[in-house]
């Protein structure tokens, strides 16, 4: 019976290509959420790497003798100031940069999730961290 239904034609059969789109199907359901729970990570991690950049800049102006007072974004990288990435915006401030310096990036995507900056929250000063799940701004302390 079964060769009557089939012929010398070569090629797959209505069954095996709706099986073939259902696993198709189960895989994107799977791995499609996943790809754009790294994607919105990713944005965290450039607020993250723009703060640790900024320092980095800092660092390199009190390198100079006679930086003594906290610089400003523009004044940093020798006075051409430090170029964030994607909409993300920052600011560098400490009174006495002898004491404490701190560093604040506003993730500008504000595509962050509220699961991951409850998780890497600040708990205080001189903590790096989140400042809250709803907030879309990253602290970096540094410290003499």
């Amino acid at each position: 019976m079964l060769r009557k239904l089939r012929t010398d034609k070569s090629g797959f059969t209505l069954i095996e290509l709706m099986i073939v789109i259902a696993i198709i199907g189960i895989l994107a359901a799977i791995a499609i959420p996943n790809f754009i729970a790294y994607r919105n990570k990713s944005f965290c991690t450039r607020a993250e790497s723009d703060a640790n950049g900024i320092a980095s800049a800092v660092a390199d102006y009190f390198a100079i003798p006679t930086h003594t007072a906290t610089p400003t974004i523009g004044q940093l990288n020798n006075g051409v100031g430090y170029t964030l990435s994607g909409n993300n915006t920052g600011t560098v401030t400490g009174a006495n940069p002898n004491n404490n310096i701190t560093i604040t990036v506003t993730d500008g995507s504000q595509r962050c999730p509220a699961n991951y900056k409850t998780a890497n929250a600040t708990t205080g000063a001189g903590v790096d961290g989140w400042v809250g799940a709803a907030s879309n701004v990253y602290v970096k302390y540094v410290a003499p």
